[in-house]
């Protein structure tokens, strides 16, 4: 859960959170940068600081995140709600969950 309270309590600060899952080894996010914060910045902060946070966690050191992500523009609500429909199919098509509300590390609009 450190990875999800991390980009929780960057809510409304630093970016509007519409949807957030994270999985074993990678997370989805949708969200709109504050207009003080590129999406770059916003992503360097949530590696840098999630990663250290996971390091000091299990007492080690290193690299958690991969260098590169994959970013898209949403341009229109059909595709808003194409995205947060992959994001919420995810971890059930993962087979970590049978239902996406079971699934713990699931953030949609109206959670916080």
């Amino acid at each position: 859960m450190i990875v999800l309270n991390h980009i929780k309590a960057g809510h409304q600060k630093f970016y509007l959170l519409a949807a957030v899952v994270v999985m074993p080894d990678h997370v989805h996010l949708l969200l709109c940068p504050q207009s003080s914060f590129s999406l770059s910045r916003i992503m360097k902060g949530i590696k840098g600081v999630s990663a250290r946070l996971i390091n000091q966690h299990r007492g080690e050191t290193g690299t958690v995140w991969q260098d590169e992500s994959w970013d898209r523009i949403v341009r229109n609500a059909a595709e808003f709600q194409e995205k947060l429909q992959y994001i919420a199919d995810n971890p059930v098509k993962a087979g970590l969950s049978a239902h996406i509300d079971e699934y713990p590390a699931f953030l949609a609009p109206g959670d916080w």
